[in-house]
């Protein structure tokens, strides 16, 4: 199959893209009883973007647990603050469901230190570096494939926030949700162009 997309792409030619963000809706998920209503709506889809945050370290050997899971579908986005509410089981068990797609990039260390909390077999992950890399593209990571594949910048301002503030402020949220669907978003202008 002939490759119609940019092998690689220059942070000039990222910065003169258009920006893109997450448009739908956003739920910040604090309490063990909002996770099971999320994780009961996210059940019903075949396919969901996933992504985590955890509060940076800024020095040798510090480290931090998951702060934030997001979950997205096309139009709406759940922030999951297990620092808030701890680990629920129905969140985990829908990490192990092989039924739902859940698509992300570079996941590997997202899945380990999920699993450092609470042991799970992860069920259905893709990572859509590996995606990318079967149709012939070089350049791997968040900001490339957006604008490689949707012809979009992302905003990376975010990214070493604290996410283990008392409250996600609005710019926090919408990095945090668009991080998540823009996974999903890729996908979707794959399916329709044949691809997945």
């Amino acid at each position: 199959m002939n490759n119609r997309f940019t092998e690689n792409i220059t942070k000039e030619d990222i910065q003169a893209l258009p920006l893109q963000a997450f448009e739908g809706e956003i739920n910040v998920i604090e309490t063990e009883e909002d996770c099971n209503e999320a994780v009961h709506i996210l059940n019903k889809e075949s396919v969901i973007g996933f992504d985590t945050e955890a509060k940076p370290a800024f020095n040798k050997g510090e480290y931090n647990h998951t702060a934030l899971v997001q979950l997205s579908t096309l139009d709406e986005a759940f922030l999951f603050r297990l620092n808030k509410m701890g680990y629920p089981k129905s969140l985990f068990n829908l990490f192990e469901n092989e039924s739902i797609l859940k698509l992300g990039i570079s996941i590997t260390d997202d899945l380990k230190d999920l699993q450092k909390v609470r042991k799970f077999m992860p069920g259905s992950f893709v990572d859509m570096n590996d995606v990318a890399r079967d149709l012939g593209v070089v350049h791997m990571g968040v900001k490339k494939l957006a604008a490689i594949f949707l012809d979009a910048r992302i905003s990376k301002n975010q990214q070493v926030s604290n996410w283990e503030n008392e409250t996600l402020s609005p710019a926090q949220q919408k990095y945090a949700a668009t991080d998540a669907w823009i996974c999903l978003a890729i996908h979707d202008e794959l399916r329709k162009r044949g691809y997945a």
